[in-house]
């Protein structure tokens, strides 16, 4: 079991720091320091989400950097990149707050090694460039337990606040379909739903953290409701943080800005709809990674790259389509990426400057309906 688990996460961990390396004609695209260890995001129009003040935090088990709790993943990333130390199994862990409180303290008290397992990452290269990973699973006794009491512990939470809500009488809620208010216990407002309504979602002595549940339920049909809305999808300059509401505009920019032509390339190479994705792709990762692709030349920053790029005109010096026509470059740099989406295969596409002109529209002859009608095609369909 223990073989296995370490196995698996040398595995992981090399396809994170492998997946977007590659070597192509003796040119390598791709370090360690390049690797890609958590899905990107383009930026968005503001109005996203943001961060409570004052809200619950978790402490790195190593240094004193802090993470929201709803935002245990970013903690783990910087484990992962500052520390070298992997969690296995995190999804299962029923405390992660107090177990990552937990080996904090232990880590202070013995050295790593006597809980972790030691993976060491590119073992064939020479000893300098080898890395020692620590992977922190239940296969350690004391971990196995820590998770095992967790998760009792949580057990009793729950059941606990079950209990209290069965014997509340103080609640108070609005029905979500037809805003009736309802004063006393949650069975009330369930009973409605269920009987008035036909939404059914159980017993309510069943239901537990009752105020917590409905509101998620409510923001569910609040969301239902908004995807019949239409929000405009800006798309992002593949050179540059520049958004526009239209692929015409985008397209426009990045000729003037840039002199990239996007469909002046898929014309004169007559590209596939896959070939632009891979094209779309490993732009989007060389330009993230600062490097310029038409001389291999790595940046500082995105702003330094993007001067190189547009002083010696290698926006428009592609590399070989062996370069970027590859496998890997199915898979998006960024997972928000618009541009994907307005991606065509017709050959009938215009450039933009075919797009700006106006095109003449000849109509049919109609002076002779009567001959027209008599004559059409369509008088075979009835037969």
């Amino acid at each position: 079991m223990a073989a296995s688990k370490t196995q698996g996460a040398v595995a992981r961990m090399q396809e994170d720091r492998d997946g977007s390396c590659s070597t192509v004609g003796g040119v390598g695209y791709g370090d360690s320091k390049d690797c890609i260890l958590e899905p990107l995001s383009l930026p968005e129009s503001p109005g996203g989400t943001t961060t409570l003040e004052g809200s619950p935090s978790v402490p790195c088990i190593f240094c004193e950097e802090h993470f929201p709790v709803a935002e245990q993943d970013k903690l783990l990333k910087h484990m992962i990149i500052e520390h070298k130390i992997v969690i296995a199994d995190v999804k299962l862990v029923a405390d992660f707050q107090r177990y990552i409180l937990y080996w904090r303290k232990r880590f202070t008290e013995q050295p790593i090694t006597d809980f972790c397992s030691v993976i060491r990452i590119n073992s064939t290269a020479p000893f300098e460039e080898q890395e020692n990973y620590f992977l922190l699973c239940d296969v350690l006794p004391e971990d196995r337990i820590l998770r095992e009491e967790l998760q009792k512990q949580r057990l009793r939470e729950i059941l606990e606040q079950q209990q209290q809500e069965r014997n509340d009488t103080n609640f108070h809620g609005v029905c979500m379909f037809c805003n009736e208010e309802f004063l006393g216990n949650r069975s009330v407002i369930l009973n409605h739903m269920a009987r008035e309504h036909a939404f059914n979602i159980g017993l309510p002595d069943n239901i537990v953290n009752c105020n917590e549940f409905l509101c998620t339920l409510q923001k569910k049909l609040d969301n239902d409701w908004s995807d019949w809305e239409e929000h405009p999808a800006s798309a992002v300059c593949l050179f540059c943080e520049k958004q526009a509401e239209t692929i015409e505009k985008l397209y426009v920019h990045m000729e003037d800005a840039h002199e990239f032509d996007l469909l002046k390339i898929k014309s004169e190479l007559g590209l596939n709809f896959y070939q632009q994705v891979k094209l779309v792709n490993f732009i989007r990762r060389q330009v993230h990674q600062c490097r310029c692709y038409g001389c291999h030349v790595k940046f500082k920053s995105k702003a330094d790259l993007r001067t190189h790029m547009e002083e010696t005109k290698h926006t428009s010096l592609l590399p070989d389509r062996k370069t970027w026509d590859q496998l890997e470059y199915y898979f998006p740099t960024y997972e928000n990426d618009t541009l994907l989406c307005t991606l065509s295969d017709s050959e009938s596409d215009l450039t933009a400057q075919e797009q700006n002109e106006n095109v003449p529209i000849i109509s049919e002859d109609t002076s002779k309906l009567y001959a027209l009608k008599q004559s059409s095609i369509l008088n075979q369909l009835l037969l």
